[in-house]
Parts: C-alpha cells; sequence; structure tokens
C-alpha cells in the first residue's frame, strides 16, 4: 500500500510541477490559479451564497419546474444569474480537487494537518450533497434520475416505513413536502460548508480565506462573462410516467450515476463508505515510519531571550509563551510537539538560534556550512546556491548547478540569515537563495519571512555589514530550471562587475550569536 501511495503522489506532484509552470508562464506566480486553488473554492462558495439569494425569491416549491423556467426567462437577470449560479458550483468542485490533489502530492495531509485533510473530506462530499439537492430543485429529467436514485440509495437502509421510491412510480403527484425537504437541505448544507470550513484552517495561523484582488476579480469577472455569453437552458420537466431514455446529466455532480445505477443499492453503499474511508485514511496512509518522520521543534531556554519571535511566525500556532521556570523573569518559548509539523521557519527566526527542529536550528545549520565551505572552498567569482529540495528547478538534488556548488535545504524559511553572512564572509562571490514562489510554499509563509529577514530588517534579520549586493533572492518552483539558469547567470554578470571583496576572517558561531547574559556564562 505504501509503495502505491509512493507511486500516486509522485506522478501527482511531477504532473503539478508542469502544470504550475505552464500557469507561472502565463499568469506569473502571484497569480497562478492552482496555487490558490483553496481560496477560489471559498470564492465560488460566497458566489453560489449570493446568487442562490436572488434565485430563492423566485423559486417556488409548488411548481418547481415552472418557475425555474420563469427565472431561466428573465433574459436581464434570472438567466445569467442561475448560470452564474451553475458554473460557480462547478469551479467550487474542480478547484477543490485541484487543492486536495496539491496537498496530497506534497505530503501535507498527515500529523498536525490530519484534522484539516478529514475536514477536506467532508468538505467535498457535503459539496456534493448539495449540488445533487441543487439539481433535484430544477426537477427535469436530470433531476428525476438523480432523485430516483437517491432514493432507491435509501431505500437500503431500514430506516423508513415504506420504500420511498413509490414516490416516483407515477401513481400520484410528487407531493410539495419533497421539494419542501429538498430545498431546506439545499439552504442548511451551506451553514455546514461553512462551519466545516472554519474547522479546516483552525490549526492555521493568518489562514487566507481569498484569493489576491487581481485574481479574485478576474476569475469572478470571468464567471460573469462566461454566463452572459453562454447561458444555460431548461431541459423537459420530470415526466414520472415516461420511459426512461437516454437523459443527460452533469459530469461533476452526477459522475457516479453510469458505475451505481447497474448496481444493488447494498453494494452502492459498500463502495461509497469504502471510497470515502480510503479518502479520509490518507494522513494514516501517508504517514512516514516513525524513523522517517522529521522531530517536531524544541526550545533551548538557556538562549530562549523571550523576543516572541517565533511565537509570531509559526504558521500552525505550535508556540506558545510561557513563563520562565528556570529562575530568570520573562517568558520563554514552548513548543507543542502535537501541532508542529517541523517546518524549521522557527529556526530562522530565532536570533540566538536557541529554537529549532533537531539538527536544523540556526547552530546547526553553521555547522553544515562550515563543512559544506570546508569541502566547496568557493572563490571571489563563485556564486553559492542554497536551495529548497522542493522547488527551486530541481536544483537541490545536485551537488553543482551549471557549475555553481549547492547547498540544499528543507525550506528556503528556515534558513538563519548567519549562514548567508557566513558564506558571504567565507569568501563567496555571492549567494542565490533559490525559494519557492510565495504563494507554494508548503510551510505557507517561509518564502515571506527569508525575504523580510534579508531586505526589511524583520528579526532575525540580515546583518548590515553583509552587502546587499551579493545576495539575491529567486523564485522557482520544481519545472522551472531555465528560471533558476537565468537568474545565476544574470547574478554572475552583476558579481563580476563588483570590487573584489577584501578577506575577511572567519566568523566564529559563539561570537556571532546574541545570547542572554546568564546563558553567556553557562556556554562559557
Amino acid at each position: 500500500m505504501h509503495r502505491t501511495i509512493t507511486l500516486l503522489r509522485g506522478g501527482s506532484r511531477r504532473t503539478l510541477a508542469r502544470l504550475d509552470g505552464w500557469m507561472n508562464a502565463l499568469y506569473g506566480w502571484r497569480l497562478n490559479p492552482l496555487y490558490h486553488s483553496g481560496a477560489l473554492v471559498v470564492t465560488s462558495f460566497v458566489v453560489l451564497l449570493v446568487s442562490g439569494l436572488y434565485l430563492l425569491v423566485f423559486y417556488r416549491i409548488g411548481s418547481p419546474h415552472t418557475s425555474v423556467a420563469g427565472i431561466t426567462a428573465q433574459v436581464w437577470a434570472g438567466r445569467w444569474i442561475r448560470t452564474l449560479h451553475r458554473y460557480a458550483s462547478a469551479v467550487a468542485l474542480v478547484a477543490a480537487l485541484v487543492h486536495a490533489v496539491r496537498m496530497f502530492a506534497q505530503g501535507r495531509a498527515w500529523g498536525p494537518r490530519a484534522l484539516a485533510w478529514v475536514s477536506g473530506v467532508a468538505l467535498f462530499c457535503v459539496f456534493l450533497l448539495c449540488g445533487w439537492t441543487g439539481y433535484v430543485m430544477v426537477w427535469d429529467e436530470q433531476a428525476h434520475l438523480l432523485a430516483a436514485e437517491g432514493a432507491r440509495w435509501l431505500d437500503a437502509l431500514p430506516i423508513f416505513s415504506e420504500p420511498i421510491s413509490r414516490a416516483f412510480v407515477g401513481e400520484r403527484p410528487m407531493p410539495p413536502a419533497f421539494f419542501f425537504l429538498n430545498l431546506f437541505a439545499h439552504i442548511a448544507l451551506p451553514v455546514g460548508v461553512a462551519l466545516l470550513l472554519w474547522i479546516h484552517v483552525s490549526r492555521l495561523a493568518r489562514a487566507s480565506l481569498l484569493p489576491p484582488r487581481a485574481l479574485l476579480r478576474g476569475a469572478v469577472a470571468l464567471l460573469l462573462v462566461a454566463s452572459v455569453a453562454w447561458p444555460i437552458g431548461v431541459a423537459p420537466e420530470a415526466d414520472l410516467l415516461a420511459l426512461p431514455g437516454r437523459v443527460p446529466f452533469d459530469v461533476l455532480y452526477g459522475f457516479w450515476l453510469p458505475f451505481t445505477r447497474p448496481l444493488g443499492a447494498g453494494w452502492v453503499w459498500l463502495l461509497g463508505l469504502l471510497v470515502v474511508g480510503i479518502l479520509a485514511a490518507v494522513p494514516l496512509l501517508t504517514r512516514p515510519t516513525r524513523r522517517r518522520r522529521p522531530p517536531a521543534s524544541v526550545v533551548n531556554e538557556r538562549f530562549c531571550t523571550g523576543c516572541e519571535q517565533c511565537y509570531h511566525d509559526c504558521p500552525y500556532e505550535a508556540i506558545a509563551m510561557v513563563r520562565r521556570s528556570d529562575g530568570r523573569d520573562g517568558w520563554v518559548a514552548r513548543v507543542d510537539p502535537g501541532l508542529c509539523v517541523s517546518c524549521g521557519i522557527c529556526a530562522g527566526s530565532c536570533a540566538p538560534m536557541g529554537v529549532g527542529p533537531p539538527g536544523r536550528t540556526g547552530r546547526d545549520q553553521l555547522e553544515r556550512v562550515r563543512a559544506f565551505l570546508d569541502h566547496v572552498r568557493p572563490g571571489a567569482d563563485d556564486i553559492v546556491l542554497v536551495a529548497c529540495d522542493r522547488g527551486s528547478g530541481g536544483a537541490a538534488r545536485e551537488e553543482r548547478f551549471l557549475d555553481a556548488p549547492v547547498l540544499p535545504v528543507s525550506c528556503s524559511g528556515s534558513v538563519h540569515t548567519s549562514v548567508i553572512e557566513y558564506l558571504v564572509r567565507a569568501g563567496a562571490g555571492g549567494v542565490l537563495l533559490v525559494a519557492c514562489p510565495p504563494r507554494d510554499c508548503w510551510n505557507r509563509e517561509g518564502v515571506g519571512y527569508l525575504e523580510a529577514r534579508v531586505h526589511q530588517g524583520r528579526e532575525a534579520e540580515l546583518k548590515e555589514r553583509v552587502d546587499r549586493a551579493r545576495v539575491r533572492i529567486v523564485y522557482a518552483a520544481e519545472a522551472e530550471p531555465l528560471r533558476v539558469a537565468a537568474a545565476l547567470n544574470g547574478f554572475r554578470a552583476e558579481v563580476k562587475r563588483l570590487a573584489r571583496a577584501t578577506a575577511e576572517e572567519r566568523i566564529d558561531v559563539e561570537a556571532e550569536c546574541e545570547v542572554p547574559e546568564a546563558s553567556a556564562a553557562e556556554v562559557g
């Protein structure tokens, strides 16, 4: 099973990487819709709510098909609003699928992220049910097919005194109560969507529910234009006495019909529960073995100054500030292992290098850079690539990229600025930090923090004594090696124009760390 999951993840990741590269070429990483698939689901949901309120005013449970036909006949409002409602429901489902595939491919479904995944599966199921009831409300041929199929499934459950399917044999007209219950479900289900959405993002700090304004306006405008240009019509009204024939159905919200109709209701329930169960079990199926599981961050309280920077920067609210218990005044950071995803962003946030996953704190990074420099020994004309191993055009998988030495890192947001300073002061002509596009950072906000620490003075900032002309940040997705190559060649040309840097003495790890007096005494 693990081998199958690994193959599926690898195939999904490669496919997404290619699509990301194409979309970045068309729209740029800021407006790449694939990076904002989750936010586009929320955008579509808002459009559905607004357009649904208008449709609700004119819908009549006593004459559902006639009222829908009347709405469609409203050339200036009802026709395109109903079409907008239909198109937005399709976008919501497609965007949800893309978002789920991305989270699966990037391995972001297990551990502390399991709640988001399971609630996402529940959200997808509720969206399908909501769309199902919406199609039944029209009461055309497709609605009849969906309603009869649903009744057949419900009859397999021992909860009704008589089969529901009898209502669809045509011996008597459909009761208004059926359409009332269907309308009630269609209105009540969005409340469940809102609740599940809150659960879905409950473990995220600063969750972004909407895409950037330009993409938001563009998506809504595209939906509006498509709704006006290609309005949907009204199929013939459902006839309970007519013999069943070829009935068109929506591929997104009725994709299961060709598979379930030939099966018995019991088998449909069994297969449906099996599929949902497998999807809900993805966090367990994709969880690494205990030996390969990255450890949670830890805090060395000797070095913690209580500055709260790691607390503010943690994307998953896994760090809290508590009162010190070591005899010193003030606060100290404390990591909740149950919420930590081992992204390492806290390691880059800590000026005294007192927090981070074991082996990846700022101090560990400096020791690793020392060994790297002893092996590579870059000269004044050499560029060192510090490359995120999740993107960076695949540069992190190479020991050298276009003859430039590569220092791979797990996330660019976890890189301590002392690493950059160390490389520059050790004689490298320049440091090219290759990060994932900010909208696709696997750890959500790591790239933004890197940019802020290098150029905007965010704690732990890159010291002013470091020549910024020798430091460059470039964003590149996994399938964009040409972008990395272009940035590297351009940076090399700039470095060659710089005056030769004066050889500086190698820095000492402890001397460059700002630690509290009490801690310094302990260290010394």
